[in-house]
């Protein structure tokens, strides 16, 4: 379908709820979405598209065609959108990393039986435990499992490597009961692995009698050793008892969801309490920055995170208000046949909880990006906004500032892998102009900077990669009007303000504007260099205005020229110290005669 196809189609959809699926020409899913009025959310896709995100606009070039499923109701909607995405995985979606389900914890069936860890519920014989959350928290119950009750991790198979070998490191450790030893050590194994699936189902208070009783018959019979290791054990139990019901989510009190929007990685970070302890975090790192409203984010995150599980924790914090906070509610409480709680709080202690776990995923995004890394994203991501064919490395920037015709002057403020490259920073002094004229004096610093660049001035040796005017599509024009004169093909766009003053927008030469407020750091960047080159034009036009105030009583003097003037205010730094300067000081700084001639005029005026 052409782009007016789509958007008639869309105009033609009904204002009822439901779910539209976005596909392209290969008819793949490319994105699934909900909606209270089909035909106003589909629409906004096939309008204004300036004002659209970088990914939303990526993801519009590419619809060939869609399809819409009505829906009685927004919950019903929301029941759909979740299912489909799940089944699709979309590539323009909110999806955490791990698509392989919620893990579960397999019990072979066998002579000497081994845990593992498994994707889904086999017909093999064997037993599972789960679903899980995480793959990462359930490997780490395993392990847990493990030590606490000294099972083998190594990859001997028994009986057939018993007495085959000596016993593996663990075995010295104190990590396995060394069952490769001897087929004498059958029984023991068999209470062990009994023990472990008492605690996978729940039997923590079954277990930790049976322990606690065999540790104080050791003690007893003066197995003093054997009494501590059981002790160790005990205590490994009872914090493995605590992880196990979180990351089952059966007896989790509350879970505080945290979620931190990096440059080039973002985090959705949960804290898991029991009885009102921290017990576990779960956290999943989105490689490709999300450009969605933080709510959209986080209604996205919640409900891939949640959804499917068996088993849910009474209370979840979020961060923020969700847009379809109640279906959402609604969707976890059915899943789960018991009341969950969507809380946002504004204060207290579970604020406080909120700022931890927002903490906790920012310095999960510093841990895990370098800052090479967030500049490489941050530039990749202006290119791709302004269409270029790679990121812009170098970039300019120029301002005019004057303060009449007389004070006339332009700045070249110089970002290079994001970061301002003072060394490069230029001033232009603008000569030959009738007054003000911010345009001729664009044109004028443009042309004798690009003319030194190609006549190899050391100086002005480097060629950019995009040119930022301060100002709106005439100073833009004037821009790529002196770069196509010199030949010169130079992407290059303006920056526009508010009315604060603050950087709103980048616009192209054809006038039209590219919002830069969709990612974060984009607009941080941009503003930042707008600022840095008004600020270094500022500046350079201030110190003009001074030096010809300073200067303009030196230069009634006779014999005191440029120069002299020069050297004189470099050393005594203002004309009021050259005036109360005596002779034999001043004679180390200009010539005898011009000294005397300054000596003699001051004290002429004091007379």
């Amino acid at each position: 379908m052409t782009f007016d196809e789509l958007k008639e189609k869309a105009h033609s959809l009904p204002l009822k709820p439901g779910v539209y699926i976005m596909q392209n020409a290969q008819s793949e899913v490319i994105y699934v979405g909900k909606a209270k009025a089909l035909k106003n959310r589909v629409s906004q896709y096939f309008a204004n598209l300036a004002a659209h995100t970088e990914k939303t606009r990526a993801m519009v070039s590419q619809i060939d065609h869609f399809d819409v499923i009505i829906a009685d109701s927004e919950f019903e909607a929301l029941i759909l959108e979740n299912s489909l995405i799940k089944r699709h995985q979309p590539r323009y979606n909110i999806l955490l990393k791990d698509d392989k389900g919620y893990p579960y914890i397999r019990l072979s069936r066998e002579e000497y039986p081994r845990f593992s860890l498994a994707g889904r519920v086999a017909e093999d014989g064997a037993r599972y435990f789960g679903p899980y959350g995480s793959r990462h928290s359930t490997q780490g119950i395993l392990d847990a499992l493990r030590t606490a009750l000294r099972l083998p991790s190594c990859r001997k198979k028994f009986p057939r490597d018993i007495g085959k070998e000596r016993p593996c490191l663990n075995f010295h450790m104190g990590k396995c009961d060394g069952y490769c030893r001897s087929e004498e050590l059958k029984e023991r194994h068999d209470e062990a692995i009994r023990q472990a699936v008492s605690l996978l189902e729940g039997r923590f208070k079954e277990v930790k009698a049976d322990l606690t009783a065999e540790m104080e018959r050791a003690a007893e019979e003066l197995r003093f050793e054997q009494a501590a290791q059981l002790r160790d054990r005990l205590r490994a139990i009872e914090l493995l008892g605590a992880r196990q019901k979180v990351v089952a989510g059966s007896l989790a009190d509350t879970d505080v969801t945290g979620f931190f929007r990096g440059t080039a990685k973002s985090c959705f970070l949960v804290l898991h309490y029991v009885d009102g302890d921290l017990a576990a975090k779960d956290m999943e790192l989105l490689e490709t920055p999300v450009e969605e409203d933080e709510e959209e984010i986080l209604s996205s995150l919640v409900r891939e995170y949640y959804g499917g599980r068996t088993r849910l924790p009474r209370q979840i914090l979020l961060p923020c208000e969700l847009a379809d906070q109640v279906p959402l509610t609604r969707m976890l409480s059915e899943q789960v046949g018991s009341r969950v709680e969507l809380v946002t709080p504004q204060r207290g202690a579970k604020m406080d909880l909120i700022k931890l776990a927002n903490q906790n995923a920012a310095e999960e995004v510093e841990r895990a990006t370098t800052r090479e890394e967030r500049q490489n994203k941050l530039l990749e991501a202006l290119g791709r906004m302004l269409g270029l064919p790679q990121a812009p490395r170098r970039m300019e920037s120029y301002d005019i500032s004057n303060t009449g015709a007389d004070d006339i002057v332009a700045s070249m403020v110089v970002f290079e892998n994001g970061r301002p490259l003072k060394r490069d920073y230029r001033h232009f002094k603008l000569k030959d102009l009738d007054g003000p004229d911010d345009y001729a004096s664009m044109e004028q610093v443009l042309t004798r900077r690009f003319r030194r660049y190609l006549d190899g001035d050391e100086k002005f040796n480097a060629r950019p990669d995009l040119l930022l005017i301060d100002g709106g599509g005439n100073h833009v024009r004037v821009a790529c009007r002196v770069l196509e004169t010199m030949g010169l093909d130079i992407p290059a766009f303006g920056m526009v303000k508010d009315d604060r003053h603050r950087t709103r927008a980048l616009v192209a030469p054809d006038g039209r504007e590219i919002g830069i407020q969709a990612i974060p750091a984009v607009f941080a960047l941009i503003g930042q260099i707008q600022e840095e080159t008004h600020r270094f034009a500022i500046e350079f036009n201030r110190q003009q205005r001074k030096g010809r105030v300073q200067g303009s009583v030196l230069d009634r003097i006779p014999g005191v020229g440029e120069k002299r003037r020069t050297q004189l205010l470099k050393h005594f730094k203002s004309v009021r110290a050259i005036r109360e300067a005596p002779l034999e000081e001043l004679e180390q700084v200009v010539p005898k005669n011009t000294a005397q001639a300054v000596f003699q005029y001051f004290r002429e005026i004091r007379n």
